[in-house]
This record gives structure tokens, sequence and C-alpha cells, in this order.
């Protein structure tokens, strides 16, 4: 099985499920970290660009060159359900 990512920021949402989000009836959710996604909701207001702003610096502090993480990003990103346009 493929590792599952959340659909909002790209985080692994991991084996167990401890990082997963929740739907508003409880349930873990399928496709959104607990970090995007609480009760049925998306806990930030903002645009892709403005998620990609804000994930750079983390994945910076992981090592990796600001740079590459802003170009990976802005490759995934507009792919993953909460920003993919139909």
């Amino acid at each position: 099985m493929s590792e599952a990512y959340c659909q909002s920021c790209g985080m692994p949402l991991g084996e167990g499920g401890e990082m997963r989000g929740s739907e508003a009836d409880g349930s873990p959710s399928r496709d959104y970290c607990k970090y995007c996604y609480e009760k049925g909701r998306f806990l930030a207001d903002c645009t892709m660009e403005e998620m990609i702003d804000f994930c750079v610096p983390l994945m910076a502090q992981s090592g990796m060159d600001a740079g590459q993480a802003r170009r990976q990003m802005e490759a995934v990103f507009p792919q993953l359900k909460r920003w993919k346009r139909d």
C-alpha cells in the first residue's frame, strides 16, 4: 500500500492515522491532516500560494533547500485535491 499524503499540504498522513484530520462526524479524514482539517472544515482559509509560502520554511527546517522545496510544492500542490482545478 502506498503512503497517503494530505491533499492540502502534502504531509504524510502516517501508517496509524495519527496525523489525519477529522470529518464533521468525528471520523478520521481520508484526505487531510490534522493541521489542515478538523471537524469537516479547513483550518486555514488560504490560497495554494499562501499554503506554499507557509510550508517552505517548514521544509527548510527539515534540511531541504528552500528553493528546491518551493519548486517541488509548486509542481505537486496543483495535483492535490484541495487545489486541483477540474
